[in-house]
């Protein structure tokens, strides 16, 4: 595997980490939750094309993956340094 893909899907991972865990205290489907899930898709584009790396389905696919990956790893770790965080929907996280 490319070295600079893997570099690429470790970024991705890591920014999207404070965005997961900024969205995971606001209501769903909000404004601010759409900024929280889609913040981070510019610079993830601009890192793609500074790295040189070309738009191919595995690569796409792979990225996704690392990006989502962020963002459930930053919802989880909101969840578990504060238990007490109550969902903007209803109910407390657990």
């Amino acid at each position: 595997m490319n070295t600079k893909l893997v570099l690429l899907a470790a970024a991705t991972l890591v920014i999207n980490i404070p965005f997961g865990y900024w969205r995971e205290g606001l209501r769903k489907f909000s404004v601010q939750w759409f900024i929280a899930v889609h913040a981070a898709v510019p610079v993830v584009i601009t890192l793609r094309i500074l790295a040189g790396i070309e738009w191919r389905i595995l690569t796409i696919a792979f990225l996704v993956v690392c990006y989502f990956l962020g963002q459930f790893s930053g919802a989880r770790l909101r969840r578990r340094l504060d238990p007490a965080v109550v969902h903007p929907n209803g109910g407390a996280s657990q």
